[in-house]
């Protein structure tokens, strides 16, 4: 009787091991047939705006991929039979196999030691990502404080911008859609001066540095000097504002009827301008002074920015560059420094320290409208964009933002602490937040059912000389909100 090798042995078995693996398979399949014909059975009683056959067809693809995989896990459990054979094999002389490359059993000692150093660097990056969130967290805990101080209500229509006088007395500036600019007794409230000499919305307001004077500009195509003469009335008792401030519970509708109001109590009107600049072919959305207060810089939908001088209302220049609309102008305080936004994603550094040569320098960054683009103390640039994002940027290094700040709405004209350095940013969604220069947040203003802004903010500016009620806030429900700002003092020193 003849003897089997030992070869020929192992090879019968490794024969009836692929015979029985695909009697298992053809048995599943076997199985598997009888399926659809269930499942169409079980799809004709239940509704479906899909048709008959496109419903049949998918069944079917369906049952194919439940076929594969139950071909792959069976194939699974042999190769996991198979590992436990060569384990016992493996077991005398100190090796394992887990799975992979089953003819490299012997490097299981190399693998394992590699996957121990994965697994401790995971750990140790993970306990890093860990620490840096939860310092991040301690690092917000202690916010500003931030209190309404005084509500100015009294515009027919949205403000769309404010301003603080620059020189004695101190005094508020609004300017909305309603073709009018007010002035307001910070401490009272109380409406002090109207502007009416525009024939368009104002859609800017700014103060000369130095004298009575105020620059606004208009949608009538035209941006306008006047002087103003006001008395303070004397401060009355704040009143008492103890309610709750961290509701977030959004203002009824009903609250529009209340804005219909008379308007704020009798005061001077002037209509007449002390000096009219008129050559944009648009609407002019911005205007500031350079200092020293001798030049005057507009911005217009007509795609230039136009620098004035004062005293003679002639054109200096005509600033031209930009692909689309501009949203924005901004002065540097202290040097003949301009910059402007615009709805072609970019912002533009123009340079008039040399009366010789006017440089420009563009800022690419942003992926939507550049709302504003602000100058800090220092030689920083704040951009805001309705790409939901605000950008700090180094003049002396123009290629990438220094820091980015992401929020969920869209930014309008933001504005940053002078002496504190901190950014205020108005949102589309009614919040208005706070920031440090390296984008770090420190507070957001309260909105209740009773104070706070119930359509969109459109302005911030802040006020150094005040520290009762440091910053304002402007928005489209016709109103302007004087808050006060308090921030302790370790967020001031980082």
């Amino acid at each position: 009787m003849p003897v089997e090798s030992g070869n020929s042995a192992a090879a019968r078995q490794v024969k009836q091991k692929r015979k029985s693996h695909s009697l298992s398979i053809r048995r599943t399949n076997s199985t598997e047939q009888d399926r659809p014909g269930m499942q169409r059975d079980m799809l004709e009683g239940q509704d479906s705006k899909l048709p008959m056959a496109l419903r049949s067809n998918l069944m079917d693809l369906f049952g194919q991929i439940e076929r594969e995989f139950e071909n792959l896990y069976v194939e699974n459990l042999e190769l996991r039979r198979e590992i436990e054979s060569l384990n016992e094999r493996l077991h005398g002389e100190g090796q394992t196999v887990d799975g992979g490359d089953l003819s490299k059993g012997a490097l299981k000692t190399k693998a394992s030691h590699s996957t121990s150093q994965l697994s401790q660097k995971l750990k140790t990056t993970y306990k890093a990502s860990t620490s840096k969130i939860v310092s991040s967290f301690k690092a917000t805990t202690s916010r500003a404080v931030c209190q309404l101080v005084k509500e100015y209500a009294g515009h027919r229509d949205g403000i769309w911008d404010l301003a603080v006088t620059r020189a004695q007395p101190l005094v508020l500036g609004t300017a909305s859609a309603d073709h009018c600019s007010m002035l307001w007794s910070i401490e009272t409230g109380k409406c002090l001066l109207k502007y009416a000499g525009h024939a368009g919305s104002v859609n800017s307001i700014k103060f000369h540095p130095t004298e009575q004077m105020a620059l606004t500009a208009s949608g009538d195509q035209t941006a306008h000097i006047w002087r103003y003469m006001v008395q303070l009335p004397l401060p009355q008792p704040p009143a008492d504002i103890s309610a709750s401030l961290d509701d977030d519970v959004d203002f009824s509708d009903k609250d529009e009827a209340e804005g219909e109001a008379d308007g704020p109590n009798e005061c001077p009107t002037i209509r007449v301008a002390t000096t009219t600049l008129k050559s944009h072919q648009g609407v002019v959305i911005a205007a500031d002074w350079l200092v020293g207060g001798k030049q005057v810089v507009t911005a217009s939908w007509d795609r230039a920015a136009n620098l004035y001088d004062v005293e003679t209302s002639e054109l200096v220049h005509t600033l031209t560059g930009h692909d689309q609309e501009l949203t924005h102008c901004c002065t540097h305080p202290t040097q003949r420094l301009v910059v402007t936004a615009s709805r072609d994603t970019t912002f533009r550094l123009w340079d008039f320290r040399d009366p010789s040569i006017h440089s420009v320098n563009v800022f690419q960054g942003h992926t939507d409208t550049v709302t504003s683009a602000v100058f800090t103390v220092g030689d920083n640039v704040v951009s805001g964009s309705d790409d939901r994002t605000v950008k700090v940027w180094d003049l002396k290094n123009m290629r990438s933002p220094i820091a980015t700040i992401r929020t969920d709405s869209a930014v309008n004209r933001i504005s940053v602490s002078a002496n504190q350095r901190i950014i205020a940013l108005p949102h589309d969604n009614r919040q208005v937040r706070l920031f440090d220069m390296n984008g770090v947040r420190l507070a957001r203003l309260p909105r209740s059912n009773r104070q706070g802004h119930r359509r969109m903010v459109c302005c911030s500016a802040w006020n150094e000389e005040n520290q009762a009620c440091n910053l304002f806030t402007c928005g489209f429900d016709r109103q302007a909100i004087g808050w006060n700002i308090n921030i302790p003092a370790l967020l001031q020193e980082k």
